[in-house]
């Protein structure tokens, strides 16, 4: 591992609804720079488990510090060292490119000196200088996913989490994506995603595969195919996930 200093640490992280256990003593560790898939069937507990590591949504029982945070405590500390982004890319389709980039920079409190900067420096980086007053609703699709994870990392967070950022576009710009992801990470980003595309667990670091609210296996993608005798992640997700018993998340 590239980056052996934990950013992520759950012990036993717990969430309940009532009788209902949705996510049951979690425990894991996501070091600086990991790129860490969080698999699991609809109903299996990871959108719970994601809302908890953001802090939106409180504990029943067990830690986490998140970036060095206490997760009970220390919610608004949180919120300023990590990112996010949705399926449906959370941009304004009514704002113009540079608008989103200086919105996303000041909700992250950036100051008006580093939004400007920033702004220039992303327009670049995306080769979207002729584009900064085009309106997002106007992009091809691909550009508007570079652009809301370029702005879900624009104040340099510790971490960012990708809620299936990859839904719903062609293969060949979701690989493109993925490279976004690799340069993040090779820059010392942690990249929690979470995929329902089983061959983007590939390109992770380490994968972990939640069933019916527990973490069921956790490892590289290598390690798990030779565990499972699977030659490839699908086989692995189907053989953990086919005796599943919750239908919604």
């Amino acid at each position: 591992m590239k980056w052996m200093n934990p950013v992520i640490i759950t012990e036993k992280l717990t969430k309940r609804f009532g009788d209902f256990v949705a996510a049951n003593e979690l425990t894991f560790e996501v070091n600086q720079g990991e790129i860490f898939g969080f698999l699991g069937a609809n109903g299996a507990g990871k959108t719970t488990a994601m809302r908890m590591l953001c802090g939106l949504l409180a504990p029943s029982s067990g830690k986490a510090t998140i970036a060095g945070f206490d997760i009970y405590d220390q919610a608004k500390q949180i919120k300023t060292k990590i990112g996010y982004m949705s399926q449906k890319f959370s941009l304004y389709d009514d704002l113009t490119v540079s608008e989103n980039i200086r919105f996303y920079a000041g909700i992250y409190g950036m100051d008006i000196k580093q939004i400007k900067q920033k702004t220039g420096v992303l327009l670049e980086e995306l080769e979207l200088q002729s584009e900064a007053k085009t309106l997002v609703s106007a992009l091809p699709l691909g550009w508007k996913q570079k652009l809301a994870f370029s702005v879900s990392i624009v104040h340099d967070p510790s971490i960012v989490f990708l809620d299936e950022p990859t839904g719903g576009v062609d293969p060949v710009t979701r690989r493109q994506f993925w490279d976004l992801i690799h340069y993040a990470s090779n820059r010392g980003v942690t990249v929690f995603v979470t995929t329902h595309y089983m061959d983007e667990a590939e390109y992770c670091n380490r994968v972990s595969i939640m069933v019916d609210g527990v973490i069921a296996a956790l490892d590289s993608p290598a390690q798990l195919k030779q565990q499972y005798t699977a030659t490839n992640m699908e086989d692995v997700f189907y053989e953990l996930a086919r005796h599943a018993k919750r239908k919604d998340d």
